[in-house]
């Protein structure tokens, strides 16, 4: 009873030469019981389709192959006790190979890898991507925490009082030394947007250095 069915292209199916032999019928009588079916066009496109086969004299001949709902529509005018046992023989063995086919894990043609592969690759990169993202911005939170450490701090205080210094005696007659102090000291807090020098952020130390090498007071 298993060979009443087969599986062709993810369907199950079975062709006129398996009905002939189930039913005790010449072939050539099943196939024109096929043909001669008052079904519409498009039920028979759907549910038949004309084959070939090679006979015992090597020579190719016609077949037909169907589903179940085409063995059905065919089986409904074969008659008598054998028939019904045949009819739901092959039922049940549709269902059978169906439930089977269902349950089995798809096997995947080259085009199907490639698409599959594919898809992997592009669900990967994206995936990649967001860790990126979620990595850069995490970086950057961290980076917008971090505030110079001591050396750091001590460096940049050294660099104002160096700056300071080497400016003072352009400016004797303008303002004192603790004026300029006190100036550097306001415009570098407003130029890094921190509360003193200290909570500089770490990322910021070369251009703070930089921007108080080329410091001058506003008169």
């Amino acid at each position: 009873m298993e060979n009443l069915v087969f599986v062709k292209n993810e369907k199950v199916l079975t062709d006129s030469l398996r009905v002939a032999e189930a039913f005790n019928k010449r072939h050539d009588q099943v196939l024109r019981d096929i043909r001669n079916l008052g079904c519409s066009l498009e039920f028979r496109l759907h549910n038949y389709a004309e084959s070939k086969y090679i006979n015992s004299q090597n020579k190719e001949m016609p077949m037909y192959l169907m589903n179940k709902k085409g063995f059905t529509l065919l089986a409904m005018g074969y008659t008598g006790a054998e028939a019904m046992k045949f009819k739901e023989a092959y039922i049940n063995e549709f269902e059978r190979m169906e439930e089977s086919l269902k349950s089995s894990p798809k096997v995947l043609n080259n085009r199907e890898q490639l698409i599959a592969s594919m898809k992997l690759t592009l669900e990967n990169s994206e995936e990649i991507t967001a860790v990126k993202t979620e990595v850069a911005q995490l970086k950057e939170q961290v980076n917008n925490k971090i505030t110079l450490d001591h050396g750091e701090q001590q460096t940049l205080n050294h660099s104002i009082k160096k700056r300071v210094e080497s400016i003072a005696g352009d400016y004797v007659q303008q303002m004192t030394k603790q004026k300029i102090y006190s100036q550097i000291h306001t415009h570098l807090r407003r130029a890094f947007a921190a509360p003193s020098y200290r909570v500089i952020k770490q990322r910021d130390f070369k251009d703070a250095l930089a921007w108080i090498n080329a410091w001058r007071p506003l008169l």
